[in-house]
């Protein structure tokens, strides 16, 4: 297997001397960089998300929802939502509201990881999120990483979310150093005492089972370092701007609301955001104790015959199916009393 890998990085190396794109060798020569300078993985634990396989499309899977949720289920109400919506809003065939319909009734019920309806194969995909780190903490975001074309403070601003749409395309990469990630994580497992027994099973299994690698778009966040040392601070974003907006607005709104900020921790810290504002593409922020960075994260989903890899076992969720909207005839009409 090491030299089948090795042919397949010389091949990579080959193609990129190959290419006519600077912009190529400066996003690799940033990753080369990144990889000395953060050498280390801090592993964050399971995403997941939704992907679907689409008979008339072909037989690509593609996202639907981001592998961003914590826990399976969270996927499976997501599934039960689109689907249901789809009955009210996307069709007026009592036939083919009878089928979405009847697949809404299984995920108010049970905890299924995949159903087909109408020719589409919806599967909850499991992924694992990381981030580098180095002697100075986890990795901030690189110069290469693409950012929006306006960088926006204030209104509405929607950046669209990077997974949606993606294809998991296990034989492809983008470059020598993505090739070599993925080689190094095709035999990643969980171990070490503070992962139970199941959970490393699970993992090993996983090795053989779906034995791709498959990365998915970078994504960034704010990270906290206190304490208890670095830890998550708000939801995965899009692009490194997108979580410094993120951090101003809760510096400078959400904390305060949230955690009950006293008059003079409030001043501190929206004397901080305001600091931060200015500088426009800093990637750090200290306030009292706290040190507030923009982290880089990146996740990878394992691949097999038969395609992504679905939740496994010993992953665990916090609550079960249940229903979610009003019951619906095969006619449309809705019924709010039950």
């Amino acid at each position: 297997m090491a030299d089948d890998w090795k042919q397949h990085l010389d091949k990579l190396h080959a193609g990129l001397v190959g290419r006519d794109d600077p912009a190529a060798w400066v996003a690799e020569a940033d990753a080369v960089d990144a990889s000395r300078r953060y050498p280390h993985f801090a592993l964050r634990g399971p995403v997941f998300g939704l992907a679907a396989q689409d008979a008339e499309a072909g037989p690509e899977w593609r996202v639907l929802q981001p592998l961003t949720n914590g826990m399976p289920q969270q996927v499976r109400d997501g599934l039960n939502s689109l689907l249901w919506f789809r009955a009210r809003d996307d069709t007026d065939d009592p036939g083919v509201r009878r089928e979405l319909l009847a697949a809404v009734a299984v995920l108010e019920r049970q905890p299924v990881d995949e159903l087909s309806v109408l020719g589409v194969r919806y599967r909850v995909v499991r992924g694992d999120e990381f981030a580098r780190s180095g002697p100075d903490g986890l990795e901030p975001p690189r110069p290469t990483d693409l950012e929006p074309a306006e960088l926006s403070w204030d209104g509405r601003h929607t950046t669209p979310e990077r997974d949606v749409g993606f294809v998991f395309a296990p034989g492809e990469d983008e470059g020598l150093m993505t090739g070599a990630l993925k080689l190094a994580m095709r035999e990643f497992a969980y171990t070490g005492a503070r992962f139970p027994a199941g959970v490393r099973a699970d993992s090993e299994r996983a090795i053989t089972s779906h034995p791709d690698v498959v990365l998915l778009p970078v994504g960034f966040g704010v990270v906290e370092h206190g304490a208890r040392g670095w830890q998550p601070r708000g939801a995965l974003m899009p692009t490194p701007h997108d979580a410094r907006r993120m951090l101003y607005d809760g510096m400078n709104e959400m904390w305060p609301l949230l955690y009950e900020f006293g008059e003079a921790k409030r001043g501190r810290y929206a004397r901080a955001a305001e600091k931060f504002r200015a500088a426009r593409h800093a990637d750090e922020v200290r306030v009292d104790d706290s040190l507030f960075r923009i982290c880089r994260i990146e996740r990878t989903a394992r691949f097999g015959p038969d395609g992504p890899e679905p939740p496994r076992p010993s992953d665990l969720d916090d609550y079960g199916p249940m229903k979610m909207h009003p019951t619906m005839d095969e006619d449309g009409t809705l019924h709010h009393e039950e």
